[in-house]
This record gives C-alpha cells, structure tokens and sequence, in this order.
C-alpha cells in the first residue's frame, strides 16, 4: 500500500513537471519567433584602414523597455538576480546601457555575465576577428567562429542565451573618428577591455571628458594567481607594466590623475612578451607586421582563467553600481602585521601619556588592522584621496598613529580614527560641536565611517 502511494506521488510529480516545462517552452517559442538566429552584415565603411562595420540583427534605438521584468520568460531567467538585488534594483539593471570595447579574454567574459544578468542594452566594439589561440580564454567562441568578428561572434552566441536584450555589434577600431559612434546615447557605464596603450588612454581620456563612469582592466596576460587581482583607483594600481604607462600618459597628456577605477593585478608578471619571428623563423622588428599603427604584434602568454576572472570582476562591479547595491572593495593598502603591532603599541603608549592609563583601550592588534585598513584604507583620515602607494605606503607608517574620534568615549572599534603625527594636536585641541560647524564635510565623512564599523561588528 505504502508503495502504491509513493509511486502515485512519484507518477504525480513527473506529470506536473512536464506539462510546467511545455508550457514554458511553447512559450519561449512565441517569443522568439522573428528573432533571427545569425547576424548580417549591415553596410561597410572604410575605417583605420580596414572595414568597420555595424552587425545588424536585434537592433533598436528605443529606450530599453522598463516592462521587461513583466515577461514570464525573462522574469524566470532573472530570478535569481531579483532575488538577489531586489525587483527595483534588477529594473535598473534590465533598463541599462552598457558598452563594451575590447571583446577578447576579459571583454568577452564581462559582455557574457552582463548579458546574463538582464542588462537591457549593450554595445559590443572590437576591430579583431576569433583566431584559433584565443579559444583558450574567450567566453563563448568555437572552432566554428574562428574567422569571424568578434563583435559578431559575440552577438550570434548571445542572442540565444537572452534575446531580449537590444545588442548592437560594431567592427571598429576606438580613436578620436570612432569616438561620436562609440560613446554616444548617454551609456550608464563603459567597460574598457582593450589591451593597446594608445586606445586605452584615449579611451578614458573621452570617457572622463564626457562624464561617463567607466571601469578599465589593465595586464590580464603571464599572471597566474587569482587571489591578488584587485579593484581600485587607478592611482592605487601597482606591479603592472600596462598600468603604470597608463596612468603617466593619462596625467601627462588630459592633467587626469585618478578618479578612474581598475582592475588589476598585484602580482608581478611571470613570464615576458615572447619575441618576434618572421615566418623563416628569424627575429624582426615587430612594427614592420602590424597591421594597425600602435598595436602590439608580439605575443603575451596567457593562462585563459585570469583575464576571465577579470572580465567577471568586471561585471560584478558594473552590476551592483547599477543595482545601486553598496560593495566595500578591499583596500590597496601594504601594511604587514608588524606595522599593526606598532600602530596598536603607539595606541598604548598615547593613551598613557595623555590619560595616565591605557585602561580604555578596548581593541587588539587584529582590530587594529581593520580599522587601519578597512575603515581608514591606510592613511589619514583627512586624506580623501591616495598619495602614498607601494613602498610610499610602506614608508607612511612611521607619521600615522590611532587617536579617539570623541575623547569623551573609551577608545573603541567605533572610535578610533588615523591620523599622522603633525594633525594629532590639533585634532585633540577641538571639540566635536567645533569640527561638526566648521568642517561639516569632514565630520559627516568620519561619522559615516564609525557607523560602518558599528553595522559590521553589531555594536
């Protein structure tokens, strides 16, 4: 008897989910009709000295639909991700406009995650077509696409996984004459995949020109551990050769010194460019092969998980700035436990000297480096912005000491603030009523801070 129910239960359960999956294909069925499976190409026009062209396919200039959500399909396809953000947040995805030059390891990967999180529109640019040694590391190319755009590539693969969404394809190379093309319709983020030093800086130079938040990957290439990939400004940014030419090109020929977040890796390249041979297996000049002024022929080894790993962390800081979601990154700061001792020592010691009794101190050495590194990232409070990176860093330990925020509270978690030797002083003259009135920016900042310390330790 027992047996029978089971197996009618069993028998019930299989026939529910199978007449729920028909209902659901035949209507994916509805929705896909007129939906073309493969991609044209839609005009040509001589550009840098190839053809540059506009795939066509899903294309729409109207606005991204702000009922997308309603669709039963989509909405299915999404669940996770409203789960996650909310159902408003995922409307400020799904209403999104996102573009992305550079469709190779790290493009191709980020384009992928941002489709699949229901971004409503996307832009895909790159001049390069699917070779056969970089099916080691691109997100969705096969033996079959090797040959074609990657603009198209991408397009053709990504239309069946999200139809929806309004994609456009074009076969261009970024400099000033593509710039209008590119970077027009007001796109809510940029993503910059490029690995060339000459478009990447123009790239964002036009980015911060026009106001548009925009995220850069830097060297991907001859790095193998993923654990010290980072997201921060790129003034932070360090050990990375294509960075530290980026960032002197982009201060010395736009006056931009920070202000533009990447992802980038702390780990120092393990293996250099490969050299140069002609077909007769002699070593040439590079330039003499290239095809495009300025692009690099020679070759980078590659291990195909970091630059995908950089093209999700990509998309993940996209997603949740869109979604409007806070994520606190890691800080860049290069402290090792001994400075945390010394600053938890120094601590100590002021407390006695100023109170006669170190009593009140009411952190140890490992809070001591979160406060240090996650709440104050390193450096003085009063500095909103990196002036000390890489041994810089290292070397500003010996001005920087913790100091109560209110004196008149124990020196807590909650309370504590970094300051450099020469700020001490004055910060303990004043009262709080004095810095809230004459430095309301700086008291609403420090306050903001300690309340973050509170909501992370419960107190």
């Amino acid at each position: 008897m027992e047996r029978t129910k089971c197996l009618a239960l069993v028998g019930g359960g299989v026939l529910l989910g199978s007449l729920s999956t028909f209902v659901l294909l035949r209507l994916l069925q509805t929705q896909k009709r007129g939906v073309r499976p493969k991609c044209a190409e839609n005009g040509t026009t001589e550009l840098n000295g190839f053809e540059g062209r506009t795939v066509s396919g899903k294309k729409s200039d109207k606005v991204v639909s702000e009922d997308l959500l309603k669709d039963e399909i989509v909405s299915e396809h999404l669940s996770r991700n409203i789960q996650f953000f909310g159902f408003e947040s995922q409307q400020k995805v799904s209403a999104s406009y996102v573009v992305v030059v550079g469709l190779g390891g790290v493009g191709s990967h980020a384009a992928s995650m941002l489709l699949r999180t229901g971004i409503g529109k996307l832009l895909l640019v790159d001049f390069d077509q699917v070779s056969l040694s970089s099916l080691n590391r691109h997100a969705v190319a096969t033996r079959a696409d090797v040959g074609t755009s990657k603009a198209q590539c991408l397009k053709e693969h990504f239309l069946s996984i999200f139809p929806e969404c309004q994609i456009d394809a074009k076969v261009l190379l970024y400099d000033s004459s593509t710039e209008e093309e590119i970077l027009s319709g007001h796109p809510d983020y940029v993503l910059d995949c490029i690995d060339n030093i000459d478009t990447k800086v123009a790239l964002l130079a036009a980015c911060v020109r026009r106001g548009l938040k925009v995220i850069s990957a830097t060297g991907a290439g001859a790095r193998a551990d993923p654990t010290r990939i980072r997201i921060a400004d790129i003034r932070e940014s360090t050990n990375d050769p294509l960075s530290r030419s980026v960032r002197h090109r982009l201060k010395k020929e736009y006056g931009i010194e920070g202000g533009i977040t990447v992802v980038f890796s702390l780990e120092k390249p393990k293996i250099k460019l490969l050299p140069f041979k002609a077909p007769n297996g002699e070593e040439e000049n590079p330039s003499d092969y290239q095809v495009v002024p300025g692009f690099r022929v020679r070759i980078i080894p590659v291990l195909g998980t970091i630059p995908a790993i950089f093209g999700q962390i990509m998309a993940s800081y996209t997603l949740t700035n869109l979604a409007g979601l806070q994520v606190q990154t890691e800080p860049i700061v290069n402290f090792d436990v001994d400075h945390y001792h010394i600053l938890h020592q120094r601590l100590i010691e002021h407390e006695e000297t100023l109170h006669g009794t170190s009593m009140q101190v009411q952190v140890d050495v490992e809070e001591v480096m979160y406060i240090t590194k996650e709440l104050w990232h390193g450096r003085s409070a009063r500095e909103q912005h990196v002036k000390d990176v890489g041994r810089g860093m290292w070397r500003s330990i010996n001005e920087l000491m913790l100091v109560r925020w209110d004196s008149t509270k124990p020196a807590s978690i909650s309370n504590l603030i970094l300051l450099k030797f020469k700020e001490v002083d004055e910060h303990e003259s004043r009262t709080l009523d004095d810095i809230k009135e004459k430095e309301p920016e700086f008291y609403s900042r420090v306050i903001a801070v300690l309340k973050r310390a509170e909501n992370d330790f419960g107190l």
